[in-house]
């Protein structure tokens, strides 16, 4: 049945490549038999975690993100690396390495493709349970981050009224609000 809906690739090549994505352009046939060229991002996997202190807390970041100039309040998430096999062990490595957190347990939560129309983007999400600083931030050269906490509710109300903008912690947050707490 999906057969009859299923692009062909005819051929592709990666356009652009810079650190963190490629835009990847490639020749297609639609199932009606036109073809045509077809773009998209090519970024891989990521992983967003839910972070809970022992207290109850969400730990939460606070980075500067260029393309929309503004300081971004979200939660810690980043690109799975080359040799990365696990996304629980990267969800771990993450939220140390921006953070100085560590939690006692990782459970998955939801794995989503977040703009699939434009870039095969997938994220993975875990919730991390007693997590309690243990170490300094170790940043990648291009992150500015700030590590706070945050009440759970309090950040569902920034969800709600909209001054928590960052798509990939609102969903995060709500998927957790509906299905988990």
């Amino acid at each position: 049945m999906d057969e009859e809906l299923a692009w062909e690739t005819l051929g592709a090549e990666t356009a652009y490549t810079c650190p963190g994505f490629e835009v990847v352009r490639e020749d297609v046939r639609l199932p009606d038999g036109t073809e045509g060229a077809f773009d998209y991002v090519r970024n891989g996997d990521s992983v967003v975690v839910l972070p809970f202190t022992t207290d109850g807390d969400v730990v939460v970041i606070e980075e500067w993100r260029q393309s929309v100039r503004r300081v971004n309040r979200g939660l810690p998430a980043g690109t799975m690396e080359a040799g990365d096999d696990d996304p629980r062990a990267a969800a771990a490595r993450e939220l140390r390495e921006e953070t100085g957190y560590e939690a006692d347990a990782l459970e998955h939560l939801y794995t989503g493709e977040p703009a699939n129309g434009n870039t095969d983007y997938v994220f993975h999400y875990y919730v991390a349970h007693g997590c309690e600083a243990t170490a300094d931030q170790d940043l990648d050269h291009n992150e500015s981050i700030r590590v706070d906490t945050a009440d759970f509710d309090s950040l569902v109300g920034s969800v709600r009224d909209g001054t928590l903008r960052d798509g990939r912690t609102a969903l995060g947050i709500m998927h957790y609000a509906l299905f988990e707490s």
